[in-house]
């Protein structure tokens, strides 16, 4: 089977750019904006702020459908999912194939903590070290 070239991620236009209002992004992702409400809470995402209102990037978009695979195909819970990002990148937890994670603008590396993966924009909050220490 011949490899796909994939095109050069910072080439393409606006992956980054905040625009779709939580409306928006949960219509997109077929869910009710309670759950991406959830999600932040949760420190599985980040959107960016304009003023009170959330807006979300296509870059967040794939994460958050990343995400939801990990929750209804995989069957891991939201904690699960956060103790695992400290363990594995996504995409080991993932099992996507090279050619994917490769190129995947939501990829999101083990680091000490959950946060911004350097390659990609899936942007994570810090750890919290008292929070996970039980303090």
């Amino acid at each position: 089977m011949a490899r796909k070239k994939s095109r050069n991620r910072s080439s393409v236009p606006g992956l980054n750019v905040p625009v779709y209002p939580i409306g928006v992004a949960a219509k997109l992702l077929d869910v009710h904006p309670r759950t991406l409400r959830l999600y932040e809470a949760e420190g599985l995402i980040s959107p960016s702020y304009h003023g009170s209102r959330r807006l979300f990037s296509q870059s967040d978009i794939q994460w958050i459908t990343c995400l939801r695979s990990m929750i209804h195909d995989e069957g891991i819970s939201i904690p699960g999912i956060k103790r695992l990002l400290n363990l594995q990148a996504c995409y080991e937890i993932l099992d996507c194939p090279a050619e994917v994670h490769e190129t995947c603008e939501a990829r999101v590396e083990r680091k000490n903590a959950l946060d911004l993966c350097s390659r990609c924009a899936a942007r994570l909050p810090a750890r919290d070290s008292s929070a996970t220490n039980g303090e």
